[in-house]
């Protein structure tokens, strides 16, 4: 390849004119380990679906400066979180040990690609130097992005050349989507709330919790956002009915109690599990013939996975109390048989690797990863707070709220 074919120009995808090369690309970095499972991702002709809800969002292409040839592409967002907490120092207006949150401007990288045939030519660090001048320009103070821990060239690329740094190991948890219904217990009264009521729970409960986006009213309002659900021990005072808003609950909670929201990723992209033989996929199917036959049995049953299927993800998973973890199976049952009325395969969350509710939520082992990679890096100088000081050297809580736009 010539000099002039290996200029590398990077600029802001266009819509009307790359689409159908973006799409080759991907196409072309989906080569599965041979003889392994892969897990592949249909974005159902939007590139930019997983930035697009997000306050800020931008996708950057590489292309050849000799043929226009489209070789890699980079997206990335912008929004303001959560990254510690202090206690007040004005006991006028504030609870002086309730802690308020400290928050930050934070950065996150995701779907870098780059071409098989262009690699090891620099383009997919350029590409991340790049949006990171975005990132900063637009008042980020931190970068982050999700990989998985074995992905050993992605790690190296972030932490080697881009001078990130391990942060978090979440844990991903997935469940399959049966063919019956799950029993959500006669002992739980489940409550949907409103999107304001939502609102303010969250934001009273959860709004110290790490990554918690100072925007959540977009999130829950957003149309993705299939409900809000609340679960209470039986027979305490609050019903759908007599429900009085979340100011007073949170004034006179019961003993336990435990919420979570559904976000229907269906609709923004598809997945597909590829490099199963007909042994395997005959395996499930039969599964699933023997869920629909008999479903009084309640069968585990694998579901269709080799084909383009769709998930819910569960977020903002909290509660407290000694039942919290009960009530939690009882809203993942529920979800369940929401995932299974929308056509989903799959339920899936994500959730601190020490997050204390973690057991309550039920998944399938070799569906899940028990340790996601986050890596994060400080692109200011000036911090935002100094009760924090430099955020990726701050230790790990016990929970993080992760943000469904970016799952």
């Amino acid at each position: 390849m010539g000099d002039d074919e290996c200029v590398i120009v990077v600029r802001e995808f266009d819509p009307s004119k790359d689409l159908t090369s973006v799409e080759e690309v991907e196409k072309r970095c989906e080569v599965g380990p041979s003889g392994k499972l892969s897990l592949f991702t249909d974005l159902l002709g939007d590139p930019i679906c997983r930035v697009r809800h997000s306050p800020a969002f931008l996708m950057l292409v590489a292309e050849l400066s000799s043929t226009k040839e489209i070789v890699g592409m980079i997206r990335g967002c912008i929004k303001t979180v959560t990254c510690g907490k202090k206690l007040s120092r004005n006991s006028k207006n504030n609870d002086p040990t309730k802690p308020l949150p400290v928050c930050t401007k934070l950065a996150y990288i995701l779907g870098l690609r780059v071409s098989p045939s262009h690699r090891r030519m620099g383009i997919g660090l350029k590409l991340v130097l790049r949006m990171e001048e975005w990132f900063i320009q637009n008042g980020a103070e931190y970068s982050y992005l999700a990989t998985e821990s074995d992905n050993q060239a992605s790690v190296n690329l972030f932490t080697d050349k881009c001078g990130y740094s391990k942060f978090r190991t979440p844990s991903i948890l997935v469940n399959p989507v049966f063919a019956h219904r799950l029993p959500v217990s006669n002992r739980v009264t489940l409550i949907k709330l409103s999107p304001s009521d939502a609102e303010y729970l969250y934001r009273r409960r959860f709004s110290t919790t790490e990554f918690f986006p100072r925007d959540i009213d977009s999130v829950l309002n957003n149309r993705l956002n299939l409900g809000t659900f609340l679960a209470v021990p039986r027979g305490c005072i609050y019903t759908q009915e007599s429900w009085p808003g979340s100011d007073k609950f949170l004034s006179d909670p019961p003993e336990s109690w435990a919420v979570l929201s559904v976000w229907n990723c269906m609709d923004v992209f598809r997945l597909e599990v590829r490099g199963a033989s007909r042994m395997k996929k005959t395996l499930a199917k039969t599964t699933r013939i023997l869920d629909k036959l008999l479903p009084f049995f309640r069968l585990p049953s694998i579901p269709e996975l080799f084909r383009p299927f769709g998930l819910h993800f569960l977020y903002g998973l909290g509660g407290e109390g000694p039942r919290a973890a009960k009530l939690v199976n009882a809203l993942c049952a529920h979800a369940h048989n929401l995932a299974k009325g929308g056509g989903c395969s799959v339920v899936a969350t994500e959730v601190a690797n020490r997050e204390p509710l973690k057991v309550g939520v039920p998944h399938w082992k070799k569906l899940s990863c028990d340790e996601d990679l986050w890596c994060i890096k400080r692109l200011g100088e000036d911090y935002s707070d100094g009760s924090v000081g430099d955020w990726t050297k701050s230790p790990a809580g016990l929970s993080i709220f992760v943000d469904p736009r970016e799952f």
